[in-house]
């Protein structure tokens, strides 16, 4: 187990500044309740009450982010975990999250934490500035909103991009994309990389076992593409007799092929009973495969298993000549055959993604972190 790095702030650092923050995107309704708009869920509150996502509330009067500056914990993880192949591979990655989550998804696998109705599962904190000075004098290139999902604590995200981009260092969003248009707009033009959740391709799935609606996300994934600068990736974990049929395979694939274009990389992850889907059986690895191989044979260019151990699965190939280009072990690279443009060295193909010049050398080191002051 990975001991804990006891970072503290400098005497000139600020302190935290409270969990309670006012929150934007509502409206007032006829019958007096405020209607949260954030998401598409539109919770409709009446003085006291909190939202499905548990940490927006209404509270005199107004919708209000009660876990600003708190986070369940702080840890550096490589930028692969997100999973992110495409974006400054090699690097590390300050990574945090809250409580809550504005998603019921029964298969959850980060549970403690997103479905978390106790405040006590926050047991750090840290402003913004705090959090992008700690994150560059570790050595990270990026700041991740994980764990949970970062819209449901929009305010504090973006101020936390807003700090680490005055010193350099990059937002990444793991995110299932349940957002309406207008907070999406505000939060992802401070988001330089994502990772979308696309938990399946059916209605049904999404109603039945997340409790939200396909289309929503949909509709993020093609805003994204077309009308954003924000480098994403696809992931979707495979859940035995319910998202993993060839039928929906080949269907999600075409989809993003033609809608987004061959070069969105897409992650099949490999799924393990928890949560509310403990009778389930974990993914065979044969499952990924085979999802990597229909969605390969539809165009898409980059396509990744993950949470099981396959180096072929896991690494990234030329799209012109099908040379590997970046070799990966779990979370650990290789073999780099880029070029400082990005391009392969075998045929000068250029690779999609944000890449440095040489690769980061993080490995599969987890470091968790405690932040506070002294």
């Amino acid at each position: 187990m990975s001991m804990i790095l006891d970072w503290r702030l400098g005497q000139s650092g600020q302190g935290a500044s409270g969990p309670m923050r006012a929150g934007g995107y509502f409206h007032r309704l006829s019958d007096g309740r405020l209607q949260c708009d954030l998401c598409p869920r539109f919770c409709r509150l009446r003085e006291g009450q909190r939202g499905l996502c548990f940490v927006r509330a209404r509270q005199n009067d107004e919708i209000v982010l009660t876990t600003y500056g708190r986070s369940s914990g702080f840890c550096v993880d490589p930028i692969e975990k997100k999973p992110l192949n495409h974006f400054l591979p090699g690097t590390p990655v300050l990574s945090f999250g809250t409580a809550g989550c504005n998603l019921a998804c029964k298969f959850c696998q980060n549970w403690d934490m997103s479905k978390s109705r106790e405040m006590d599962t926050l047991a750090d904190e840290a402003t913004p500035e705090t959090l992008a000075r700690a994150a560059s004098e570790l050595g990270c290139r990026s700041i991740a909103y994980t764990y949970n999902d970062p819209v449901i604590f929009l305010e504090y995200a973006v101020d936390v991009a807003r700090a680490a981009h005055e010193l350099g260092i990059a937002s990444v969003a793991v995110t299932a994309g349940y957002i309406t248009p207008e907070p999406r707009r505000d939060f992802f033009k401070h988001i330089d990389a994502a990772n979308v959740d696309l938990k399946a391709f059916t209605e049904r799935f999404y109603h039945r076992i997340c409790g939200g609606h396909l289309r929503d996300v949909l509709d993020t994934l093609l805003y994204l593409k077309h009308e954003s600068t924000t480098w994403f990736e696809l992931t979707t974990l495979l859940i035995p007799g319910e998202n993993d049929s060839a039928e929906e395979i080949e269907a999600m694939s075409r989809w993003v092929a033609d809608n987004l274009g061959p070069d969105v990389p897409m992650h099949f992850t490999a799924f393990h009973p928890d949560y509310r889907m403990q009778d389930k059986s974990a993914t065979p690895p044969a499952t990924l495969s085979r999802a990597r191989e229909i969605a390969r044979a539809n165009g898409i260019a980059h396509v990744y298993t993950g949470n099981v151990h396959d180096s072929e699965g896991g690494s990234t190939y030329c799209s012109g000549c099908g040379a590997r280009v970046i070799e990966r072990d779990w979370y650990a690279l290789g073999e780099w055959r880029l070029d400082a443009q990005g391009c392969c060295r075998a045929c000068g193909t250029r690779v999609p993604g944000v890449f440095d010049p040489e690769p980061g050398n993080w490995g599969r080191r987890r470091q968790p972190i405690r932040l506070g002051n002294p």
